[in-house]
């Protein structure tokens, strides 16, 4: 834990009587023996002389030790900061951290400390999130169960899968997620269709489903899968071709009639501006990868001005999760259910009110800031 004085940032320490911050702690928590990286949580937590603690959540790529790293470095900094300068120290950091690229690491890095100010905000003011962020249209939110894996799966392992999830969740929509191999695009095409050709058998003609390409099409590839989609009556087409090829999926987006989305691999509303101009008119920015939840209503707000859906990404049945189900509630045109990708209880143990999925839809918690009851005790226990 980083104990630097309070003197040592006075530029920040502006609001009298403030309740400031002491400490900054950013760790990786493994659930069960064996965990990869990607299994496990990267967590932030903001502690104030008041007594208050807030906790945040960046991506868990690679474990999300890039990001932590980042936090460690800027942690010293902020001791004695007040947490209600949330814009000064995020756009400090962010700036401060420029040269190691505004994607990625960093972003991952300020997203977590963003959710977790906001929840320090909420606790200290006795407000759920929500609130804070101009209220709920919404306290209960459908969501569709996002399911991963199937590249390697054959057309009756893929619908066993889905069914699992379908009949157990009762999920507002579906969708099938590839997972495959980046570097061999357009791999398996006629199999790719057939296998949504049977998940649309399995589920019936008027039940909603999506298909998550994870970049694996190139353009013509992309545009007969599309098609074929059409076709089928789905929904959405999600990143068809590689998330950095802009133009790209921009040709996809314009030359098909389904919904293509994009930019769950988006960091910053920059970035997130130059994805709609290219033609795309669903986008997924993730908000433990680019900005928190003040991220995400920048990008709420981007997508109002342009037309545009605003359907998050979401992988995390966390911190991350609750925190985009607060801000999900408070958008008056949500066009679309929450993502669910991961409906493994692992991590349910460090909370005491855990997120749950209950006839297809999760409850925006209404207690002060992400309404989370956080188990310190088991986040420390489990902590590498």
């Amino acid at each position: 834990m980083l104990t630097a004085t309070a003197h040592e940032r006075p530029d920040l320490h502006t609001r009298s009587g403030g309740d400031r911050i002491t400490s900054i702690e950013a760790f990786q928590v493994t659930w069960r023996p064996g965990d990869p990286p990607g299994r496990r949580t990267a967590f932030v937590r903001v502690r104030t002389e008041g007594g208050f603690t807030g906790y945040g959540e960046a991506s868990p790529m690679m474990g999300g030790e890039h990001s932590l790293m980042v936090v460690r470095d800027f942690a010293g900094s902020l001791v004695g900061a007040d947490p209600f300068d949330q814009a000064v120290i995020s756009d400090r950091l962010l700036h401060r951290y420029i040269k190691l690229g505004p994607e990625g690491a960093v972003t991952g890095a300020l997203a977590a400390l963003d959710i977790a100010l906001w929840d320090l905000k909420g606790k200290i003011l006795g407000l759920p999130v929500h609130k804070l962020l101009g209220g709920a249209w919404r306290t209960s939110l459908p969501f569709y169960a996002s399911v991963g894996g199937n590249a390697g799966r054959s057309v009756d392992e893929v619908l066993r899968t889905v069914e699992a999830r379908w009949k157990t969740e009762t999920p507002a929509a579906i969708k099938i997620r590839w997972d495959g191999d980046r570097t061999r695009q357009d791999h398996d095409i006629a199999g790719d269709i057939e296998k949504a050709r049977a998940v649309r058998r399995l589920v019936g003609d008027g039940f909603p489903l999506a298909f998550d390409a994870n970049n694996q099409y190139s353009v013509g590839g992309a545009i007969r899968v599309g098609r074929a989609l059409e076709d089928l009556g789905y929904l959405w087409f999600e990143e068809p071709v590689q998330h950095y090829d802009v133009r790209a999926m921009g040709e996809v987006a314009q030359r098909l009639d389904i919904t293509v989305s994009a930019a769950e691999q988006t960091y910053t509303t920059q970035a997130l501006v130059d994805m709609i101009n290219a033609g795309v008119r669903m986008v997924q920015p993730d908000i433990i990868k680019m900005g928190g939840i003040t991220g995400l209503m920048q990008c709420a707000a981007i997508c109002f001005a342009h037309g545009v859906e605003l359907v998050p990404h979401q992988t995390q049945p966390g911190i991350g999760h609750v925190a985009n189900l607060h801000v999900l509630s408070t958008l008056m045109h949500n066009t679309k259910p929450a993502e669910f990708a991961d409906p493994d209880d692992r991590m349910h143990v460090a909370f005491g009110n855990p997120p749950r999925p209950e006839n297809g839809e999760f409850t925006v918690p209404q207690g002060p800031g992400l309404g989370l009851q956080v188990q310190d005790e088991e986040l420390d226990r489990r902590r590498m």
